[in-house]
């Protein structure tokens, strides 16, 4: 029987891939599939696997190692055989996705495109003649979060403080918020579970597919995928009856507008923004407003000290 990281990597990820591909990966550990974040295909150039903080190849045995010049090189083929796969053979029938840039499949991995943009005035139409995939590995690290819950569920009445999770790229922020929402949406022996609303931009928190979210974001969550935030909180405001609107990545003006919105309605809200302090943050005209409204009552630091989801600091803003 294979061990959980090689067997989701075996039943989930494998079968998108080439044959070459699929062989050299099947030889990797259980503590490496465990730790594997991202798999990079680009056109004449090595294979390079993200495994926690180092980036990798594989030599023609399968063996990692950190001499890329060693890897085994990924050939055009390779990356059509694999798209071919995730799009089930019908790029049309995903024409929205590569529109976006990616497409996520089934166990909520998400496959980033590159190639030729083909553009329609000042939008993006499509892509074609692809040259790199980056096939990114959803993780669910359940109760990543639970530190956080005496601090969001505050005040009188055990209200849930509207928080604010600032995070630098590569921190498990979006991590942090796909736990957030299972928590509250759960019971728990001082608190209630919530009706939580999961507008989920680039299918990141829920990991969509077709609709359904493969990762778990509780009993009590709907997900609102592939919508923009600003018309996904509003959406949600009117006809979802949420208590609680969790988002990622904030920063335009309309998110904003929304978000305050929410807030104002007697929602609360926690979203994520990309900083790696408050005074960072304080730097962008829009985040400066939205700071100063008082609109968060609660920020949550995070950094990669320990790992994804080190929580570095939480401020409390009255």
């Amino acid at each position: 029987m294979l061990e959980p990281g090689k067997n989701l990597l075996r039943r989930e990820v494998l079968p998108y891939f080439s044959t070459q591909i699929k062989d050299l990966l099947l030889n990797l550990e259980e503590d490496q599939c465990l730790r594997l974040e991202e798999i990079r295909l680009r056109c004449g150039q090595p294979l390079l696997l993200k495994v926690g903080e180092r980036d990798f190849t594989l030599d023609r045995r399968g063996r990692l190692s950190e001499d890329i010049a060693t890897g085994v090189r990924t050939s055009e083929e390779d990356i059509y055989r694999t798209i071919s796969s995730i799009s089930d053979n019908s790029l049309y029938a995903f024409a929205e996705e590569i529109r976006r840039g990616f497409i996520t499949v089934a166990g909520g991995h998400r496959v980033g495109l590159a190639g030729q943009v083909v553009m329609q005035g000042e939008a993006v139409k499509t892509m074609k003649d692809f040259s790199s995939l980056c096939f990114r590995i959803a993780h669910e690290i359940k109760n990543c979060a639970l530190s956080l819950l005496s601090y969001i569920n505050s005040g009188s009445g055990n209200t849930i403080a509207n928080t604010l999770i600032i995070s630098p790229p590569r921190c498990g922020k979006t991590t942090i918020l796909r736990d957030l929402a299972r928590l509250l949406a759960n019971n728990h022996k001082h608190q209630s579970g919530r009706n939580v609303v999961i507008v989920d931009e680039r299918s990141e928190l829920a990991g969509s597919y077709r609709g359904i979210p493969q990762l778990d974001v509780g009993p009590r969550t709907d997900v609102l995928d592939s919508c923009p935030k600003a018309q996904g909180m509003i959406m949600a405001l009117r006809s979802l009856s949420p208590q609680v609107i969790i988002t990622d990545e904030i920063g335009r003006r309309e998110d904003v507008l929304a978000l305050q919105e929410c807030v104002n309605a007697g929602v609360a809200v926690i979203s994520s923004v990309h900083a790696g302090t408050v005074d960072e943050l304080q730097k962008r005209p829009i985040m400066r407003e939205l700071l100063s409204s008082r609109a968060f009552k609660l920020a949550v630091i995070l950094s990669r000290t320990n790992g994804p989801g080190s929580i570095q600091d939480i401020v409390r803003w009255d």
